[in-house]
């Protein structure tokens, strides 16, 4: 694995395609590693004439670790965020923005589309609002602005992710999450369990660290809201959201919408909090219309672009 000092820290990457191609970010979520991105989405990236980057997100994967700050007490920042009280979080998605701008400049990269899964897209929204000489365009997936009010995960979906299981119980990790993966995922593009177990087992081979996670979900809750972040981004950006998301549900993907001017809003329906491989080729068609600037005319800004199974050009 190639790494990169950037921003103090030791950042995990992989880049694929020609450098001299137009750069793509690839930022994932909450406890995700950078394999996490499907590898046919990749691929498509790279075919479609781009460099694509991805990387661990500090705190998890390849990438440093922040083991000198204790894990957070989940259920004390969560009352702590009901009230509205200041969080003490280890670092902030303000930080998290820094390590990709360390990343790029480690690369030698000068501007990039940036693409955010989950809380990927929350740290692609700061970046693109903070770094805009840097940013030819945004790409918010299954994300949220962070506003107070908006509609949060459902029973299931909570209660699956606040389930504990014995880290030192390999088995007992992987059942959790299957368990979560099954509630989140998306219903009309289900992935088949022996999928889903290969993907958790191999990236517990390849590093894990609850504690990471933990300190994550603080920083998440720490960075409130960022619509004022939003209303200053003036680059291209596209908002993808699935209809059927349980986690963050579409409400915060229109929200998010809403408060950049200009954006484009393009709701899948049946879609979960995930990026199953039946949809691979239909992200790939609109990250491509997106990154080259030539998104449909009849997709006006901010219009919820509701469709069925085919993908609309």
């Amino acid at each position: 694995m190639v790494t990169a000092h950037a921003n103090g820290i030791t950042i995990a990457y992989e880049t694929s395609g020609n450098p001299l191609d137009p750069p793509v970010l690839l930022i994932m979520g909450l406890g995700m590693q950078l394999i996490a991105w499907p590898q046919d989405l990749v691929d498509g990236l790279v075919e479609q004439g781009y460099y694509v980057i991805r990387f661990d997100n500090r705190d998890i994967g390849l990438s440093s670790k922040f083991h000198q700050h204790k894990k957070p007490i989940l259920l004390w920042a969560y009352l702590k965020s009901l009230v509205g009280f200041r969080q003490s979080a280890a670092y902030t998605l303000n930080d998290m923005a820094d390590d990709a701008l360390g990343l790029l400049d480690a690369l030698g990269v000068a501007r990039a589309h940036v693409v955010g899964a989950s809380m990927g897209g929350m740290i692609a929204q700061i970046f693109a609002a903070r770094f805009a000489s840097r940013t030819l365009s945004l790409t918010s997936i299954m994300s949220s602005s962070g506003r107070r009010g908006l509609p949060g995960p459902s029973a299931a979906a909570r209660g699956a992710m606040m389930r504990s299981a014995d880290a030192a119980d390999r088995q007992a990790v992987i059942e959790r999450a299957v368990a979560v993966l099954k509630v989140i995922g998306s219903p009309s593009f289900p992935t088949p369990e022996r999928t889903l177990r290969a993907n958790i087992e191999r990236a517990l081979e390849r590093g894990t660290n609850p504690d990471g996670v933990a300190r994550q979900l603080v920083a998440i809750v720490a960075s409130g809201d960022r619509t004022p972040w939003l209303r200053k981004i003036r680059c291209p950006a596209l908002v993808i959201h699935g209809a059927a998301d349980v986690l963050v549900p579409v409400a915060c993907g229109v929200d998010t919408a809403q408060a950049i001017p200009g954006a484009r809003l393009h709701v899948i329906e049946g879609m979960g909090h995930d990026l199953p491989q039946q949809l691979v080729e239909r992200l790939l068609a609109l990250l491509d219309h997106h990154l080259r600037g030539n998104m449909t005319p009849e997709l006006p800004p901010l219009a919820a672009h509701r469709a069925g199974s085919g993908t609309h050009h």
